[in-house]
């Protein structure tokens, strides 16, 4: 055991998801001395992209909004090229008597996309803050309190800090980190039940050489009652390359025992024609399985009503443990929006705490 003193910050951000990353930039900007720690050996968290031959594929999330002013700020400020969602065509209905074409496209709602794939907005957030503020592949196994300060402990680090902020899914911090028996009951069971947005959810990306079914006058879009995929969506690239489809199924659900390369294509087949049975690319990201975002028995997770629950609204631990998450916001939870939301309001308590004078008003 060592006996070294920790490295003392000013704060503490666990996770470098978007929400992370963003609160740490705007910690930085404001002069405080900030650390972040990710388990992972990779910046993102839930934006993750795979680089393809004609772009890149966003395994994770993949949309933003109209109205979304966070989102649509950062974009701007980080120069990101987004384009519209594609809306033409009919979409499909599959049920266990076959694919039926639909008049019009009722699935899909306007939206954007970014360009070069959703971890754009965290590859630019890294590139404004410098290399030695984020340490990958460093897990926090421990946050407590000592005295008026937290001690955070990872598996290569050990810092004391006046705040720390909690920028991963509630649920799996309570069940990777140990607060020492400081939480709240009320509070601790609250982050126990919250579930993981995308937990317990695998996302299907099929690549194609081209975007096939537009020139039949379909959007890509379809919905099934018994998969293994429930929902579809065309993921196309601008002006529709990379060319690629991608739908949403749970692994071990809903009588689904595994997803397949064999029974997506199968579907797609069945759904889209048989040029749907050549793909370029299958892509099967199955979030349940990845122990950085989802807690083990994430499956059971469904009270979505705590998304953000007031008790996430307000430090824990006496004002410094701070909540940032998507799950935690209380404007658009499961949305990057939410992310965003939930790391300002992160950020606005600690510069509140610990620079008063120099808070100005945000909406």
């Amino acid at each position: 055991m060592s006996l070294a003193r920790p490295e003392n910050v000013d704060v503490v951000v666990i996770g470098a998801g978007v929400s992370g990353l963003v609160a740490c930039e705007a910690l930085l900007a404001h002069g405080f001395d900030v650390v972040t720690l990710e388990s992972r050996e990779r910046i993102g968290g839930r934006l993750c992209s795979a680089a393809t031959g004609g772009g890149r594929l966003d395994l994770g999330a993949t949309w933003f909004w109209p109205g979304e002013r966070r989102v649509e700020e950062l974009v701007s400020r980080l120069s990101i090229a987004t384009h519209e969602q594609y809306l033409d065509g009919d979409a499909v209905y599959h049920d266990p008597a076959g694919s039926h074409r639909m008049n019009g496209n009722p699935l899909d709602v306007a939206s954007f996309r970014f360009s070069d794939g959703a971890d754009g907005l965290v590859r630019g957030l890294a590139n404004n803050v410098p290399e030695e503020r984020i340490r990958l592949d460093d897990a926090a196994t421990s946050v407590q309190s000592s005295g008026d300060k937290m001690l955070v402990s990872s598996q290569r680090s050990s810092l004391e800090a006046s705040h720390v902020v909690l920028a991963l899914p509630p649920a799996l911090a309570v069940s990777c980190i140990d607060f020492a028996g400081e939480l709240e009951d009320r509070v601790l069971g609250l982050a126990a039940l919250t579930p993981v947005w995308m937990g317990s959810t695998a996302k299907v990306v099929v690549g194609y050489a081209e975007p096939f079914w537009r020139s039949v006058g379909l959007s890509g879009s379809g919905v099934s009652h018994f998969g293994p995929l429930r929902e579809i969506h065309d993921m196309s690239g601008p002006n529709g390359q990379p060319a690629s489809l991608f739908g949403f199924g749970q692994t071990g659900a809903h009588g689904v025992a595994e997803l397949s390369e064999a029974s997506v294509i199968e579907q797609l087949v069945s759904m889209f024609g048989a040029v749907a049975g050549r793909p370029e690319t299958v892509i099967i990201q199955d979030w349940k399985a990845e122990p950085w975002t989802s807690p083990y028995g994430v499956e059971r997770l469904d009270a979505y009503q705590t998304y953000g629950h007031d008790l996430y609204q307000r430090a824990a631990l006496g004002g410094r443990l701070h909540w940032s998450s998507t799950e935690t916001s209380v404007i658009n939870p499961g949305h990057i929006e939410g992310a965003l939301a939930a790391a300002e309001r992160a950020v606005r308590a600690i510069v509140d705490d610990l620079q008063p004078d120099q808070m100005g008003t945000t909406s």
